[in-house]
């Protein structure tokens, strides 16, 4: 018999609160049965929650995450899951470079900042630790 889960077993694995795990429901990421008025939590369930929050932690957004999880159903094969997964990856991928290097371009300008300003204190007898 397929092992079930409370909301609150699972958020209590999957180290998010239930509130999150009921969230991703009404967006319908995810689908729990139900027992009577109790929703119940599958397998399926519990390793549809760990690619969403996957996702979340690499900065997909929910659109992205639906659509991937989507495809999971519709293409069994994967085949079209993987190549959408693949793009939507490149897509991320070129955005964190980008924002690496504006992170690097802000760090050099204020370490910049920073050196002229500490010369300039120098220059008048003042030391900063």
């Amino acid at each position: 018999m397929e092992k079930l889960y409370s909301v609150t077993e699972l958020a209590r694995e999957l180290g998010v609160t239930a509130r999150t795990i009921r969230f991703y429901e009404d967006r319908g990421l995810i689908s729990p049965q139900r027992a009577g008025n109790t929703r119940v939590y599958t397998h399926r369930d519990r390793a549809r929650m760990i690619l969403i929050l996957r996702g979340k932690r690499l900065g997909f957004s929910l659109r992205d995450i639906k659509e991937f999880l989507d495809l999971y159903v519709v293409d069994t094969t994967q085949v079209e899951q993987l190549q959408h997964l693949v793009k939507k990856v490149r897509s991320r991928i070129d955005q964190l470079e980008d924002q690496a290097e504006a992170v690097r371009v802000s760090l050099g300008e204020l370490k910049d900042i920073e050196r002229l300003s500490l010369d300039t204190l120098k220059g008048r007898g003042i030391e900063i630790d």
